[in-house]
C-alpha cells in the first residue's frame, strides 16, 4: 500500500500544534490537569504581571506597592501574586509572604535547591528588562517543593515579578503512567482506551505528562492526550526542534524490540523552553503507546 505522508504545510502546523498551547474559553481551574493548568498558569501570571505594571505607572510606587501587599487585594489571586524588588534587592512588595520578606534587603535569598534568587534575578534584569527565571520553591497548595517560572518586568528602577509552578513527571511517573495505559487498552479495547486517552478526565493525565498513541503500520495518532485534535493524523513525517524524525524512530523500535525510549527536543508548553525529551514507548498489537517525560 502506497504510504500517504503529510503534507509540510500540514506537517508544519502538526508541529505547532503538539509544541504550542492549545486554545482555551478560558483560565483553567486550578484542579484541572496539565493540558490545560499549566498553559493556563503562564498566561494568568503574564495577564497579572502586565496589570500590574500598568498599576505601578499610573500610580506610582507608593500606592502600588501598598495594593500588591493587601493579602485580599487585586494583585493576590490564590497562588498568583506580585513580588518586586528594587536593583539594591530591597523586597519593596510581595503578596505571597508580607510577613519576614517586605521591607527588608533579600538580595542573599537563596531557593530551596541554593539558588541565589534575587542575585540572579538582578543580573539578569540588568541585561534585559523582561524575562523569566526559575527556581525551586514551596508550593503552599501541594505543600511540595516545586518547579517554579517567575516572569519579570523591570520598570524604572524595579522589578515586578509574578511566578507559577510548572511540576514535571519524573521517568518513575512516566513509566508508571505508560505501564498503566498498556493495561488499560488490553482490558478495555481500542475504542474505549483511545477516547480515556484523549480527555483531560480519563484519567492519564498527571502533572505534565499524558499518553500518547500512534498506529505502526499508518503512523497515524490514534489518540494524544496533549493535542487530541491531532487524532487521525498521519505525523511519520514529523521531526523535533533538531530535524530528528522522532517518530519514524518510535515506530522502528517499536517493531524491532517492542519497546524502549526515544530522546529528541522539544519545546515544553508549561517552561516555554527547548528542552531535552524521552518517550517510553510500548508496543501492543499494531499501536504504540509512549509517555514523554521531560528533562534540562
Amino acid at each position: 500500500m502506497k504510504r500517504h505522508y503529510i503534507s509540510a504545510l500540514t506537517l508544519a502546523a502538526a508541529s505547532a500544534l503538539l509544541a504550542m498551547p492549545a486554545a482555551h474559553a478560558g483560565d483553567a481551574p486550578a484542579t484541572s490537569h496539565y493540558g490545560s493548568i499549566e498553559r493556563a498558569q503562564a498566561k494568568r501570571a503574564t495577564e497579572l504581571l502586565d496589570s500590574a505594571v500598568e498599576y505601578l505607572q499610573k500610580n506610582g510606587p507608593e500606592k502600588a506597592f501598598a495594593k500588591f501587599n493587601e493579602p485580599a487585594g487585586p494583585f493576590v489571586h490564590g497562588p498568583y501574586y506580585v513580588y518586586a524588588v528594587d536593583m539594591d534587592g530591597f523586597m519593596v512588595a510581595n503578596g505571597g509572604s508580607q510577613v519576614g520578606l517586605v521591607g527588608k534587603n533579600e538580595i542573599d535569598l537563596r531557593d530551596a535547591a541554593g539558588k541565589p534568587l534575587i542575585r540572579d534575578l538582578l543580573e539578569q534584569a540588568r541585561v534585559n528588562d523582561t524575562g523569566s527565571i526559575e527556581y525551586r520553591w514551596l508550593n503552599r497548595v501541594s505543600n511540595h517543593i516545586e518547579n517554579k517560572v517567575s516572569q519579570y518586568r523591570k520598570v524604572d528602577k524595579y522589578i515586578l515579578c509574578v511566578g507559577y509552578y510548572t511540576p514535571r513527571g519524573s521517568v518513575e511517573e512516566a513509566q508508571e503512567l505508560l505501564d498503566k495505559a498498556v493495561a488499560y487498552l488490553k482490558k478495555s479495547g481500542d475504542k474505549a482506551a483511545f477516547t480515556a486517552f484523549n480527555s483531560q478526565q480519563g484519567g492519564f493525565l498527571h502533572n505534565d505528562l499524558y499518553v500518547f498513541a500512534i498506529g505502526i503500520d499508518d503512523g497515524r495518532y490514534r489518540a494524544s492526550g496533549d493535542s487530541p485534535q491531532l487524532s487521525g493524523m498521519d505525523v511519520r513525517g514529523l521531526r523535533d526542534a533538531a530535524g530528528k524524525p522522532m517518530v519514524e524512530e518510535m515506530i522502528k523500535l517499536a517493531k524491532s524490540k517492542g519497546s524502549g525510549t526515544v530522546d529528541f527536543v522539544w519545546r515544553n508548553p508549561a517552561t516555554n523552553a527547548v528542552e531535552q525529551k524521552h518517550s517510553l514507548i510500548q508496543r501492543v498489537d499494531n499501536v504504540l503507546l509512549g509517555v514523554g517525560y521531560y528533562s534540562k
